[in-house]
Formats: C-alpha cells, structure tokens, sequence
C-alpha cells in the first residue's frame, strides 16, 4: 500500500512527463537573451509599435521599465498613451522609430492589426531586440515559422500575448490532468463567442472614405496592396478582413488553447477539417464556423482530436454524464485547494456569460472545465467532484505575471512561458484552420514537410505573403 497520498499520481507524472518537461519546470529553459545583459535592477528601454486598443494594456504592464518610444499611425486611437508619455519620441511610421531610436532601445511591443505582426517584429529581432508580440503572433504560418527561426538566430527573449499561459489556473490543469485524475485525453473542445465583436460575412468591399487627417494611411497599410480608406477597418474592424486579421482563431483560440497545448503537450497535427461555416467569401471570415485538429500520440499521451467553435452562446459541449441544469463552465477565478474553488457563489448573469467561452478536456476516466480565456476557473465535471477533491501537488513553477516573465527573460532570466519555441508552433497549427476555411474536407498535413499532401492548391497559403515595396524582411 502507498505510504504517501500522491504516490499513484507521482508515477504517473514520471511516465507521461518523462523528458518532455524541464527540471525547473515548463519555463525553464535557458534565456535567450542577447540585446545586452540587464541586471533584475536595472531597467528596460521599452518601445511599442502600437499604442492604442491592446497596446494600451500592453504597455501599462510594462509600465515599471522605461518606455522611450511610442509608434502609431492612428493619433487618435493612441491619444490616451501619447499623452501619458508626451515627452517620448512619437512615429507613425516604426521603421523610421527603429532607425532613429535603436540604440535607446532593448526591447519592443508589437500590438497591430494581424497583418503587420510578422514584419514589426522581424525588423526589430533583425536588430537584436528583444520583443513582445500580441497574439496571434502572425497572420500567417510562414510569418509564424519565420520568427521562431529568427528569435533562435539572433538569440532574443521572446513573448506572445496570449496572457491566459500564466494564468495559475493554466498550471492547475496540467497538474490535474498529468496527475491521471480524469485519465488519457482524446479530444478538447474549445469555444468562444469572438465571430461577434466584429463584422464577418461581408460579401462586398467598402466604399472609399476620405482619410483622416490624424491616420497614416500609408503606414497603417504596411505591407499589403494599397487600397482606399475605408472606416470599415479601422481602428478595430480589421480582424473579420482576410488581407488584415486572423479571424477569431487569431483572436480567441490564441487563448483559448494555451492550456491544452501545454497540458497536453501538443506538437503538430496529422490533419485540420472544417467540420461547418457560414457561407464564404472572398473578403471576410464567415459569420461562424467549427473545425477540428488531430494530432497523433506524442511520447505517452495519446491521440487527441482538439475541436473549435467561434460563434458560441453557450457551452457547446456537455459531458453525457452532467446532470441537467448544471453549468457546465463554472464562473470565478481558479484558486483554493481544489479546482474551481469560489471565494463567493456566482450570480446567475455570471454563470451564463461564463459559458460563452471555454474549454472541457474529455479523458477516459472523467472530465475537466477551464472557463474563460487561459483557464481563469477549473473544475471537475460532474462538479460533485470537487467536493472532496484534493488538488496535487504543484509541479509547475508559477509565474511572476505574463508581462513580468518575458522582462525577467529579457534581463537574463528564465524563458518566458510562451516564448516563441512554444507559441510559434502552437500559432502554426492554429493558424492552418484559416486555410481550411477554403476548402471542403479533412487537409492531410507532413510536418516534415511542411506541407498539405493531400491538397496541393492549399500549400499556396503556406506561400510568403506578398509584401509591399519597402516593407519585406526577406
């Protein structure tokens, strides 16, 4: 008989995890810093290619370095950060900001439309900065695989901003999950209402709008094929347009799936399908859509199909043994000594916007729930069995915040959680969902050869995007 409480869910810790986990935990993997060692007392000199919208919160989380440079073409939208740092350099443009203020700078946020994320970090890893790229990392899978091979190259800390991976409730999934409570895994659904913050199936480009005069156009374009203004892109419409956002994969599955890609250890998939969507066309997402990967065993875990679904208003999964009426997300944050533990019972309104996104984990001896982006709450499902439920023990390291991890990377420090090693495969296979969303059918992938190979028509979307003159990092 076991002498200690954890003795079975140690053992199955040390066979599903074997060599697959560094010694000091998921991120601890060496630094990659390089633009300079930075003592933990000494501070950063922060820039950021955006200042509205997102990069707003961006920079307020990094707002204890030194930020030296602020970029956006949209003075409006960057007008509350502007006037916060009134007396940083400003650019709308920020290869300009990168020639004239490179040397004052270590370490850059990226927070743009979609399109534009490749290319702003690119021009500042190639001059060996440091950077913090919002998710969904790329617009496309070639940008993503790009910047995974450059951050090794020019040997820089690196971040994406899907927040939610340093969530302590992220790290309580992979602890429950690897500790065999609700044994193998073999599918993951994922959902969220995102198809709904922005317009989707519009079937006809806008007409042509003056430009105001507080927009730099030309550099709000970047590298895509100039085009008449249009309101309706900007300053956050642009996420439901082909040619400028990733859709809501790009926005919510970011998040969305950073808890199964860690607990699950998720490599590349064998195949994505679209599973069904709204009608097409040739300009924005469809008004919904589902779809699915799967992905083959990898070391001990199994086979394990991940499922999506954008346009939710409710859990869209219910495991066949929840009672009725129970919720199946529960809402509050994770925390306590078991999972899912409230510090006060949840109002109505509470539970029900909480099962518009989340995730449910399906294993053969059980369920698991993660509500909101990154895991905010878990449970066991059926929720009777958290009653008794004792959590095991912590595995993980915790993190210091998702802000605060990559600038303890930057200044020497462990890797952050979601370095690119970790999110550009992970915004790869995500990203081919937009791919599928052209096509009828399951899309066959080699991941040694970087290719579709039962669709050949699909590779041309594994192709460089076209960039214009001016703007290429190739």
């Amino acid at each position: 008989m076991p002498t200690h409480p954890f003795s079975r869910r140690r053992f199955f810790y040390g066979a599903l995890l074997a060599g697959a986990v560094p010694a000091g935990g998921y991120s601890s993997t060496p630094s990659l810093s390089a633009a300079g060692f930075k003592s933990p007392n000494e501070k950063l000199n922060i820039a950021s290619i955006g200042a509205g919208g997102r990069a707003a919160s961006d920079i307020r989380g990094c707002a204890q370095e030194n930020i030296v440079a602020l970029t956006d073409p949209d003075s409006v939208n960057a007008a509350a950060m502007f006037k916060q740092y009134e007396k940083v350099p400003k650019y709308t443009d920020f290869r300009k900001m990168l020639d004239k203020e490179g040397k004052n700078i270590d370490a850059v946020i990226i927070a743009i439309p979609d399109v534009m994320h490749g290319t702003a970090a690119m021009w500042s890893i190639e001059r060996g900065k440091h950077v913090y790229v919002e998710k969904p990392l790329t617009r496309t899978v070639w940008e993503a695989r790009q910047l995974v091979e450059a951050a090794r190259k020019y040997k820089v800390a690196t971040q994406m901003g899907n927040q939610g991976t340093s969530n302590e409730g992220a790290r309580q999934v992979c602890e429950i999950i690897w500790s065999g409570e609700i044994g193998a895994v073999t599918e993951v659904h994922c959902w969220t209402d995102a198809a709904t913050r922005w317009p989707q199936g519009v079937k006809e480009l806008p007409k042509e709008e003056p430009v105001p005069a507080t927009l730099d156009w030309d550099s709000w374009i970047g590298i895509s094929k100039m085009r008449p203004y249009s309101s309706a892109y900007c300053p956050f419409k642009w996420r439901g347009w082909f040619d400028f956002g990733a859709g809501p994969l790009g926005d919510e599955a970011m998040h969305l799936f950073g808890a199964p890609n860690m607990a699950l250890r998720l490599t590349h998939p064998t195949s994505v399908e679209v599973v069904e969507k709204g009608e097409m066309n040739p300009y924005t997402f469809p008004v919904f859509s589902s779809m699915k990967w799967e992905f083959p065993a990898r070391g001990a875990f199994p086979p394990v199909t991940c499922y999506w679904y954008d346009n939710a208003t409710q859990a869209v999964y219910r495991p066949p043994d929840l009672p009725a009426g129970e919720s199946v997300l529960p809402a509050g944050r994770a925390g306590g000594g078991r999972a899912g533990a409230n510090p006060a019972p949840p109002t109505p309104q509470q539970i029900a916007n909480a099962q518009k996104e989340g995730a449910v984990f399906v294993g053969d001896k059980g369920c698991l729930a993660a509500g909101g982006e990154g895991a905010s709450s878990v449970q066991l499902l059926p929720a009777a069995r958290n009653k008794n439920y004792q959590m095991p023990p912590q595995f993980l390291t915790r993190s210091p915040g998702h802000y605060r991890d990559w600038i303890r990377a930057c200044k020497g420090g462990e890797a952050a959680v979601s370095n690119f090693n970790v999110s550009g495969p992970m915004a790869q296979w995500i990203l081919m969902g937009n791919i599928a969303l052209h096509y009828q059918g399951k899309l066959e992938w080699d991941a040694d050869k970087m290719e579709f190979t039962n669709n050949k028509d699909a590779n041309k979307y594994l192709l460089p995007p076209e960039f214009r003159k001016g703007w290429s990092f190739t």
